[in-house]
């Protein structure tokens, strides 16, 4: 689904196309009320044009206190969201994730393991860009993003200039991006791409992006490539 914002947007808004999914099948009455119940309280303030045309830079102290910000851009159900962030009490996580079912399910999760220490935006990755701090982020997640395995839908995969530069701009020297994919061509695009937006890849050797990170947990999407024969390819690259 392709959705656009108006050109002559009164808030200033600029106009940016979105390909994806915001819903999919009917949600259950219990990830209903999580939505109506938790979201609100759990969103990292007024990040949409329409709730913030000044674009006031986040308050990542009054969401986090003191602990360093993590972000991990399309969360899909959450596992791995909820893994780093049990896993890691003494940070502040903000997920990002434009479809709601996988909204649903990550608050879920939040809610089954009582976390406090993470951030929910449902929706455009983007529009979070434009609030977060400079060099705020120190470490990022882009895990199997959608590969749009058409040549002529490339230039909307994340690992392109309109998404990498601005997550270079957020995020603090030495910060970590790391980047799972199960596509070949996706893997060659990210290194082409993502270097050149201001980041080093930390490889050493093939089996630096074979083998998964030490606190990786496999997802729901890992586990579908595997029984397909996929063969998940592990990035990471650091902000220089």
């Amino acid at each position: 689904m392709k959705t656009n914002r108006p050109s002559n947007h009164p808030s200033g808004a600029p106009w940016r196309n979105f390909y994806g999914r915001f819903k999919g099948k009917g949600l259950r009455a219990s990830q209903e009320a999580w939505l109506d119940e938790d979201l609100a309280a759990l969103s990292p303030g007024a990040v949409g044009w329409d709730d913030n045309p000044e674009r006031v830079p986040l308050d990542i102290a009054a969401l986090f206190g003191d602990r360093p910000l993590w972000l991990e851009v399309g969360f899909g159900g959450g596992e791995h969201l909820v893994h780093q962030a049990a896993a890691n009490p003494e940070v502040g996580i903000i997920g990002c994730e434009p479809y709601i079912n996988g909204v649903a399910m990550l608050l879920g999760k939040i809610r089954a393991l009582k976390l406090d220490n993470i951030a929910v935006h449902a929706g455009d990755v983007r529009d979070l860009f434009d609030v977060l701090p400079e060099g705020s982020v120190e470490r990022a997640f882009v895990l199997y993003p959608d590969p749009w395995p058409k040549k002529r839908h490339h230039r909307r995969r994340f690992v392109t200039p309109e998404y990498l530069e601005p997550l270079a701009g957020v995020m603090a020297p030495g910060a970590e991006l790391r980047v799972a994919t199960d596509i070949p061509d996706y893997v060659r695009q990210t290194l082409e791409e993502v270097p050149g937006a201001g980041f080093v890849w930390e490889a050493e050797s093939s089996e630096d992006w074979r083998q998964p990170w030490s606190d990786w947990i496999s997802t729901r999407y890992e586990q579908k490539a595997l029984r397909e024969g996929r063969v998940p390819h592990y990035l990471t690259f650091r902000r220089i």
